[in-house]
């Protein structure tokens, strides 16, 4: 009798919807607008572009506007169709879009950095444009006046910027991979704390007002979630990209977070749990497991007459071991190691099969992703990157529930 063959229900995956292609170089942003079929993208090919979606299916330019720089950054307020796009020379530009996205007017130049400018956003309630430079500050601007109201310099180049509309509390992530929290004034600062955790620069940031997160991205591929609102300083990590974490989204509604990397990798993330904080690594002279002396602690190698061993730590108790007693490897996503990482061989055995159950579902883009927008009441997302390539999709099938729905479950 012929075998029975029944083929695999398909995952829930992102739905492809469209792909907008006509940029000559790279595309730094890409956001959509609100209530519209539409697009707008900012190039280093130094062109703003407005793509509407015809009745054929395809998106076409209805604005192409060429600045004198390459654009970097760019933030649009779609209420009052005002858009800021942030430049190569440190330049910031302000535009209004005509209600039909037709027509484009400049409004006025902000001279906000004396280098490229990493990030921007605009407060309507005050009327300040804030931004972050490679020239390794955070400068604050009024949008009436167009003076600059504020600077604060870092030690290194800023990357990301989020901001706190309310408090007016400002998050910059920077090369050196540290997080600085600053109130901002009228005409001056001061530094709240800084977050150190991350091995690399920081490469996005996403700020919920409502729960008081701050998730952050890095280049050392992991993402850590910080409660900023507990004031316990409790962190959680979250591992799971192969590369750099290029751009995060957190949906506060279904507590769920998007994260895209540079390999094009997209991840949704499970925040609806009680996660475990992953240990610190404890420090020890040999190891803390079998008491053997790890390669620098001269005095027990002479005196047991053994050679010194190398240092190794569990993720799962954060005690220093040595191979011998890490032989093992295991995934433990509640911790936020969606891959196998290195345990020591107690902790090894005291993890259950149900514990490495996937707390988070991984994507393909297949195009280099270097930023990523979402607009979350409809659930669609667009990346963009070095393939000057933009991609929209359909998030619906993998963010747990129908977004545009009232967030009914699926």
């Amino acid at each position: 009798m012929a075998a029975e063959i029944h083929s695999r229900p398909q995952s829930s995956r992102p739905v492809l919807l469209s792909k907008v292609e006509g940029h000559q170089d790279v595309v730094s942003a890409a956001l959509l607008i609100p209530k519209e079929d539409g697009v707008i993208t900012a190039s280093e090919d130094r062109t703003i572009r407005v793509w509407l979606k015809r009745d054929s299916g395809q998106y076409w330019p209805s604005i192409y506007h060429t600045m004198s720089s390459p654009c970097s950054a760019m933030a649009y307020h779609h209420d009052s169709r005002r858009i800021f796009v942030g430049q190569d020379n440190g330049a910031i530009m302000e535009f209004h879009i005509s209600e039909d996205f037709n027509k484009m007017n400049f409004v006025k130049t902000y001279p906000a950095h004396q280098n490229r400018v990493s990030a921007i956003t605009f407060c309507l309630t005050s009327e300040w444009v804030i931004s972050t430079g490679h020239d390794k500050c955070i400068s604050w601007m009024c949008t009436r006046s167009g003076s600059m109201l504020g600077r604060h310099y870092f030690t290194s180049w800023a990357s990301c910027l989020q901001y706190d509309h309310e408090t007016r509390h400002a998050f910059v992530g920077d090369y050196s991979g540290q997080i600085t929290l600053l109130k901002l004034e009228q005409n001056t600062c001061s530094i709240i704390t800084t977050l150190k955790g991350h091995e690399g620069s920081i490469t996005s940031l996403w700020w919920d007002p409502v729960q008081r997160l701050l998730f952050s991205g890095a280049s050392d591929h992991s993402i850590i979630m910080w409660d900023i609102g507990g004031r316990k300083g409790r962190t959680l990590l979250l591992q799971g990209h192969h590369d750099k974490v290029q751009a995060i989204c957190y949906i506060q509604l279904t507590r769920q977070l998007v994260s895209c990397s540079a390999d094009g990798g997209i991840a949704v993330w499970n925040m609806d749990i009680s996660r475990e904080e992953a240990p610190q690594w404890l420090e020890s002279d040999s190891c803390q497991k079998c008491e053997q002396p790890f390669f620098w602690n001269i005095k027990q190698m002479w005196d047991t007459k053994t050679l010194g061993l190398r240092q190794h730590h569990c993720r799962k108790c954060g005690q220093a071991v040595c191979g011998k007693c890490s032989t093992k490897r295991s995934s433990y996503p509640i911790m936020g190691f969606e891959f196998q990482v290195r345990v020591c061989d107690s902790c090894f055995e005291s993890i259950k099969d149900e514990d490495r159950t996937s707390l988070a579902t991984f994507h393909e883009g297949k195009h280099n992703i270097s930023h990523m927008s979402m607009d979350i009441s409809r659930g669609l997302m667009v990346t963009c990157g070095s393939d000057r390539i933009v991609k929209i999709w359909d998030m619906t099938p993998v963010v747990g529930c129908s977004l545009a729905t009232g967030f009914s479950s699926r």
